[in-house]
């Protein structure tokens, strides 16, 4: 008898496996009949039979005490064998010890976490920096600093276009380990946990590192936060770092921030430690900055400790020699000429970074009538004009109304936008010429900011006379200061009358409010301190 074609055999072999294994799986399909959505496992045998790739779908996880062993019928072939264990292994796989081990390690349990939290948003959470179901590692961090961190493709596609390209595009990589030396574990962490739950956790330590990761991967909602977090915590200390950061991350607004501090803090900002970080391009924009408001020999001063800190990074040694060479033309952006002969002759002239030829030629800058040419800028920097902000609309005098009397003028202001309050404008005299010792304060919530002892002279006119702190003060938007004011000199002075409560001075609104802290009659409507002097 000839050969029976393969796809008969096949026929013919189900239908034995069938015929004989149907009583057993009759009786056990009738003692099972109380269990609810159990699958008749007659059923289960053929689906497994007939269709490979549903067996995963079709096999509960207990499904490995009912499936018949080798001894239940010979007529069972080695294919049909294979493909109920390969079934088995599959189905089981998710209660091994292992999984069970990491599932606890990330505080899930083991047989209910997904009935135990109801959204979507709180199971995402649970996956995050979990070997539960990982499918992918990246090795985050360079050699020797690195960090192993599971995670899972499709969360990551969902959440990023470079993910998404990396896993499921057309030149997507199989690769289960990923290495990313040039990124922070901290920052990719901070990354992922976004992803997974959009949660954002910043710090100051590692948001410029959180703020790469995010440009990285193209993931905007993170790179705005971690904007908006840097401008936030601006201040003169970091705004050289965060200028040259922004630059690096082509962040404009951040840029623009940036500036603002430099700008109105210019000497804080150029004696800070974050200068001497900032690289050799980020330098030569600052030194032409126009609006730098300080004097040339601060900006000086600060280029040669950069020019030291860059010889140490660069593992020269700080010589004259090697100061010039990593200056290059950054030296010739400094505007020498315009400090004084005093601020030259005490500072840039006894540097080592200057040659003596140079020296020589500006000091005959200073002093010849024939003046030599130089390399350096002539024309002074134009710095930021000040802006005031005048309270009362009118001013006044008489002889046995106000009086200074060393005792605390005072007056509470906010104001809707970022600025730098750099000074008041004060009344003198109301009798002529005189000098006046003044103490002035500035405060939040009771923390001084800053102070400065001083003098001015009045001149017994209705002017107001600047005093000035010692730097700009950064005030933030939306909350309240207070000023004061505490005079000894002549005791009759002009005073301020018909107080506005609110004030538009350019783009800035200012607020006032009367404060505790005044003593000699000062208040919203009239009296002392009528202007702030303020940078913008």
């Amino acid at each position: 008898m000839p050969a029976a074609p393969d796809c008969l055999y096949g026929r013919i072999m189900k239908f034995l496996t069938f015929f004989f294994l149907l009583p057993g799986t009759l009786k056990r399909t009738k003692r099972n009949g109380k269990q609810p959505g159990k699958l008749p496992v007659c059923y289960e045998i053929v689906s497994l039979s007939l269709k490979k790739k549903m067996a995963a779908e079709l096999y509960p996880a207990s499904i490995n005490t009912n499936i018949p062993n080798s001894n239940s019928s010979t007529s069972v072939t080695a294919a049909s064998k294979k493909t109920i264990v390969q079934v088995t292994q599959t189905v089981t796989t998710p209660t091994t010890a292992t999984t069970q081990q990491n599932i606890n390690n990330n505080n899930v349990e083991a047989s209910s976490w997904q009935s135990t939290h109801p959204t979507l948003r709180e199971r995402n959470a649970l996956m995050f920096n979990n070997e539960l179901m990982a499918d992918v590692h990246f090795i985050v961090g360079p050699p020797g600093e690195s960090q192993r961190v599971p995670a899972h493709k499709y969360v990551l596609a969902v959440g990023s276009s470079v993910f998404g390209a990396m896993f499921y595009g057309d030149l997507a990589e199989g690769d289960s380990e990923i290495h990313i030396p040039d990124v922070e574990p901290a920052a990719f962490l901070i990354l992922l946990k976004y992803m997974y739950s959009d949660e954002i956790e910043l710090e100051a330590d590692t948001v410029l590192a959180t703020l790469y990761a995010a440009k990285k991967y193209i993931v905007p909602a993170l790179a705005r936060a971690c904007v908006n977090f840097l401008e936030t915590s601006l201040e003169a200390k970091n705004a050289c770092v965060l200028l040259s950061q922004s630059r690096l991350f082509e962040e404009p607004e951040l840029t623009q921030r940036c500036w603002e501090v430099i700008d109105a803090q210019a000497e804080l900002a150029l004696r800070s430690e974050g200068f001497c970080e900032i690289d050799l391009q980020t330098l030569e924009i600052i030194l032409r900055r126009e609006t730098l408001n300080t004097r040339e020999a601060v900006v000086f001063q600060a280029l040669a400790e950069w020019a030291a800190a860059e010889c140490k990074r660069q593992g020269l040694g700080p010589s004259a020699r090697n100061k010039r060479a990593v200056l290059g033309k950054a030296l010739y952006l400094v505007r020498v000429p315009t400090m004084t002969l005093e601020e030259f002759a005490d500072g840039a002239a006894q540097s080592d970074v200057l040659t003596l030829e140079e020296t020589h030629d500006i000091f005959l800058w200073y002093t010849a009538a024939n003046k030599p040419k130089l390399d350096f800028p002539l024309t002074q920097r134009k710095g930021l004009a000040p802006q005031r902000c005048h309270r009362f609309q009118s001013s006044a005098y008489r002889s046995n109304q106000w009086r200074y009397r060393g005792r605390c003028d005072s007056i509470q202001f906010a104001v809707d936008k970022r600025i730098f309050i750099a000074g008041l404008g004060l009344y003198g005299s109301s009798g002529g010429k005189a000098e006046y010792s003044v103490k002035i304060e500035l405060k939040r919530q009771g923390a001084t900011l800053a102070q400065n002892l001083t003098k001015f002279v009045a001149d017994g006119s209705s002017n107001t006379f600047s005093v000035w702190f010692e730097h700009p003060v950064q005030v933030e938007q939306d909350a309240f200061y207070t000023v004061s004011a505490v005079l000894d000199g002549s005791e009759l002075s002009y005073f301020g009358q018909e107080g506005m409560t609110e004030v538009q001075c350019g783009k800035v609104t200012f607020q006032f409010q009367c404060s505790s802290d005044s003593t000699n009659g000062t208040g919203v409507q009239g009296g002392q301190i009528p202007e702030l002097v303020f940078y913008a």
